[in-house]
C-alpha cells in the first residue's frame, strides 16, 4: 500500500514537471549566426534534478515529502520498464521503413563505425578521473535511450555502470543538446553540404538530432529553400533512426565487449599508477 502511495506521489509530480515544460513549449535564442533550440525535455530534466532530496529537497520539506529516496528508487525501475517499451518502438519502426533504409545507400551504415570511438577515446579519461565500474556505462556508447536500455537490462540501473550511462545521458540532455545547437547553426561554414550535415545529425538521440538539424534549418541559405529544409530533416530523422538501431547492435556484440575487455586492461594501470603517486606524495 505505502509504495502505491509512492508511485502515486512520482507520477503526479512527473506528469506536472511534463505539462508546465509543455507549456513553455520550444525556445531558440539567437546569438549572431547561432541558434540555440531549447526543448521542453531540456526543462523537465533540470527541475527533475533540481527537486530530488539532494538539491531543493534539503531545504523545502514539502518536496522532500513528495520526491523522497523511495520515490527516487521507484524512478529507477519505471525507466527501465519505458526503455523496454522505446526498444520496441524501435523494432516496429524498422519494417515500414526497411526498403527506405536500404535506398539510403552505406553512407548511412559507415557513419554508424564511430560508435567504437566511445571506448577508445573516451574510456581511458575517464579512468584518468578516478572512474571505477561506471566507466563502463558511461563510455561503451554516447549513452542515449537505447544505451540506458542495454546497460540496465545487463547490469541494472542502480549498479555503478547504470549510474555511469545515466549520468552521461543527463549531460547529454542539458549539455550536448546545447552543443549540438551551436554545432547545427556553425557546421554549414565547413562547407560540407547540407545533406552530408542533415545526415551527421543522426546520432541516435531525438533531442540532440532535432536540435542540430533545427538549428541547421535556421540558417538563411537553407531557411529560403523549403525543399531543402524537408530533406534534411528526412535525412536526420532516417539517420537517427538507423543509428539507434545498429547502434544497438554494435552496443551489444562490438562496443560493450570492447569497453570491458579495455576496462580490464586499463584499470589495474591507472589504479597502480594513482597508488604510485600517492606514495611519491
Amino acid at each position: 500500500m505505502e509504495n502505491n502511495k509512492n508511485l502515486i506521489k512520482l507520477m503526479i509530480a512527473a506528469f506536472s514537471i511534463v505539462v508546465g515544460c509543455e507549456l513553455i513549449g520550444e525556445y531558440t535564442i539567437n546569438i549572431g549566426p547561432v541558434a540555440l533550440v531549447l526543448f521542453p525535455m531540456l526543462y523537465a530534466v533540470i527541475i527533475g534534478i533540481i527537486i530530488t532530496p539532494d538539491l531543493l529537497g534539503k531545504k523545502i520539506k514539502v518536496l522532500e515529502e513528495v520526491i523522497g529516496e523511495k520515490e527516487i528508487n521507484i524512478a529507477g525501475d519505471i525507466v527501465g520498464i519505458a526503455l523496454v517499451l522505446l526498444g520496441i518502438k524501435y523494432g516496429s519502426t524498422v519494417g515500414p521503413n526497411l526498403q527506405k533504409i536500404i535506398a539510403a545507400g552505406p553512407a548511412f551504415l559507415a557513419q554508424e563505425f564511430g560508435h567504437i570511438l566511445a571506448p577508445l577515446v573516451a574510456l581511458p579519461l575517464a579512468l584518468l578521473f578516478g572512474f571505477k565500474r561506471e566507466a563502463v556505462g558511461a563510455c561503451s556508447s554516447i549513452s542515449r535511450e537505447t544505451s540506458l536500455g542495454v546497460i540496465s537490462e545487463k547490469y541494472g540501473i542502480n549498479s555503478p555502470e547504470g549510474s555511469g550511462v545515466l549520468g552521461t545521458y543527463l549531460m547529454g540532455t542539458v549539455v550536448g543538446t546545447i552543443y549540438f545547437s551551436i554545432l547545427g547553426s556553425v557546421s554549414i561554414y565547413t562547407g560540407l553540404h547540407p545533406y552530408a550535415l542533415g545526415m551527421a545529425t543522426g546520432v541516435g538521440s531525438g533531442s540532440m538530432m532535432t536540435a542540430a538539424s533545427a538549428a541547421l534549418t535556421k540558417v538563411p541559405e537553407i531557411a529560403a529553400d523549403p525543399a531543402m529544409i524537408e530533406t534534411i530533416l528526412s535525412y536526420g530523422a532516417t539517420s537517427n533512426m538507423m543509428s539507434s538501431l545498429t547502434g544497438l547492435i554494435f552496443l551489444v556484440f562490438i562496443t560493450l565487449p570492447l569497453t570491458n575487455k579495455l576496462y580490464a586492461i586499463l584499470e589495474p594501470k591507472f589504479s597502480k599508477k594513482k597508488k604510485s603517486n600517492k606514495k611519491a606524495a
